[in-house]
């Protein structure tokens, strides 16, 4: 029978204690939401600057939509960019002290892009390499193991041989840099995140920057979770780090998480923008985002009460640290937003946020293949939204919770 390979995956999933389902959000008022009639503490949430509702994004959008509509009707080649998109762009450049920024829909249609244009045919055809059979072997993409799977499924869709270094391993990555300069690698691009997504640390940017420089190649940031949360002026870990251009040749980041809106952005250099503009077909054969978003997005970023909800994030992250220690969780080593605590089991990481939600608190439970086997976790993110009687509340349930998971103590 066609396709009958649909069930039998569904219920090894459910036999394993990994099969997704999604809940309906009835209502959301700052962190408390509520589902199926329950209200609970959000800690699930990647709103960590609360600007997903503010008052600044509320009425952008409404002025957006006033001046440009629902949506923008056409591919940005098309008739779909607007002076609200370039707008965006050019308030994002010179912030960041690129060259050019382009917009995407999301952070996965950009991480796909950025793969699968610079290592593709078009690629190939307008470089001095001919030799087809040995086209594989000439550009090399070596990525963190931890890195989003949008850019992982990217890298492996394109034309590109990739390689993986052990998270945030820079003697791992020396020798993977060395292997591809014996091999004559014509083109190697190391792709790392700003702010890992599942365990909350940071990459080592400035030795990365001196390993790329030596061996000629590029570095690409995906700061998905560092923009706008990390840096005096929420320019995520580029800002922190202060690094260049040409130390970071590509930035990506996105609008959904602190900046409260959604889609994504890449950044570089003139020629890097104009070549995604001419043969990234994420972006050339896609409706444009909707002006009404860059609109509201510019806005967020422009909002003058960001730079003390960073602040009051900062305070929360370290109330929760600090809790958390004095109460005896094993907290894996984050100075984040996000704060994971590892179970090891998924069907245990599964029960705990069951008892969690049975406290009024959503702390989702991330597991296999989201991340590695027995690496089954809380996913804790705290926001600036967040009040310290709800850190509080956290840490009382957690130590409840994790007794049973762990046996006696948290």
């Amino acid at each position: 029978m066609a396709f009958d390979f649909i069930a039998s995956a569904l219920n090894k999933r459910r036999n394993e204690g990994l099969f997704r389902s999604r809940n309906t959000l009835d209502s959301a008022a700052g962190p408390l939401i509520e589902i199926d009639g329950q209200h609970y503490i959000n800690f699930s949430s990647n709103d960590y600057l609360a600007m997903r509702r503010s008052s600044v994004v509320a009425q952008a959008w409404v002025d957006g939509i006033s001046e440009y509509g629902g949506g923008s009707g056409a591919s940005p080649l098309v008739t779909g960019y607007t002076k609200a998109h370039q707008a965006l762009e050019e308030y994002l450049a010179s912030e960041l002290k690129r060259d050019k920024v382009l917009l995407f829909n999301s952070g996965f249609a950009a991480n796909q892009a950025v793969c699968q244009t610079l290592f593709s045919q078009a690629a190939y055809n307008h470089s001095r390499i001919n030799n087809q059979a040995d086209l594989n072997h000439k550009d090399v993409i070596i990525a963190d193991e931890l890195m989003h799977a949008s850019f992982i499924e990217g890298a492996k869709a394109s034309k590109a041989k990739l390689t993986r270094f052990n998270h945030n391993d820079l003697e791992h990555l020396e020798l993977l840099l060395n292997f591809a300069d014996t091999q004559k690698s014509q083109n190697t691009l190391v792709a790392t995140e700003g702010v890992f997504s599942m365990d909350g640390d940071q990459a080592p940017l400035s030795e990365m920057v001196s390993l790329t420089k030596h061996a000629k190649a590029w570095l690409m940031v995906d700061d998905a979770h560092g923009f706008g949360a990390l840096g005096k002026h929420g320019l995520g870990v580029i800002e922190t780090h202060n690094l260049s251009q040409q130390q970071v040749p590509i930035l990506m980041a996105t609008f959904g998480k602190a900046i409260g809106t959604a889609g994504a952005f890449v950044a570089g250099s003139h020629d890097l923008i104009d070549y995604l503009v001419n043969f990234a077909k994420h972006y050339i054969y896609s409706t444009a985002m909707p002006a009404a978003q860059a609109h509201a997005t510019l806005a967020s970023l422009q909002a003058k009460q960001t730079a003390e909800r960073r602040t009051t994030l900062t305070e929360r992250i370290e109330q929760f640290k600090l809790l958390a220690n004095t109460a005896g969780l094993a907290l894996m080593p984050s100075n984040t937003a996000i704060q994971p605590v590892l179970i090891g089991d998924a069907e245990k990481a599964l029960a705990a946020s069951e008892k969690l939600k049975a406290l009024g608190l959503w702390v989702t439970a991330i597991r296999y293949p989201t991340v590695p086997k027995h690496m089954d976790r809380l996913r804790i993110t705290l926001t600036a939204g967040h009040e310290i009687r709800d850190i509080e509340a956290l840490v009382d349930g957690l130590k409840i919770v994790l007794q049973d998971a762990h046996g006696a103590r948290p």
